[in-house]
């Protein structure tokens, strides 16, 4: 059985697409990308089928991850197929709380960062959309640094399930 988890930011161009390629790519090599599906959306449609922000396909690129993407707006339906999701900082968990149909889907709604325990009380991952580089380069360090502690905890979900 598959488990899936999708990222989530506000137009599915930048944060989340960034986090669902770094993802990916550590799911890979963990041997777990046969058992667990990543994708990413935005909690607004302005994107829609729009590619990756450039300078979100350049830091990617450049660290050694892929980057084909096409925006999406996360619909409410998905909870029902979805184990985890994944908000880039507390105005998407709001939106996501206010957009899930039952309790349980309220209970699949995780912070990123709080999978990094150097993150402290700061949760979010700033939006780098209105700033230059500095600030893509520092959303895919903030990623990375969040990664291993949420494949350590997909990873015990997953042999649950497996076992």
């Amino acid at each position: 059985m598959t488990y899936r988890v999708c990222f989530v930011c506000t137009g599915n161009i930048c944060r989340s697409p960034m986090a669902e390629s770094v993802f990916r790519a550590r799911m890979e090599e963990a041997g777990l990308d046969g058992l667990v599906e990543v994708d990413s959306a935005g909690t607004g449609g302005w994107h829609e089928g729009d590619p990756a922000d450039p300078r979100t396909v350049s830091v990617l690129e450049a660290n050694g991850y892929g980057s084909i993407h096409a925006a999406r707006q996360f619909q409410a339906s998905w909870f029902s197929r979805l184990d985890l999701v994944i908000a880039l900082d507390a105005d998407h968990v709001k939106a996501l709380r206010r957009l899930a149909p039952t309790t349980a889907d309220v209970e699949k709604i995780r912070l990123l960062r709080s999978y990094d325990p150097a993150a402290g009380d700061d949760l979010d991952v700033p939006d780098p959309y209105y700033g230059g580089m500095d600030g893509f380069e520092e959303c895919l360090a903030l990623v990375e640094s969040a990664s291993p502690g949420l494949l350590t905890a997909i990873r015990e979900q997953v042999e649950g399930r497996v076992a």
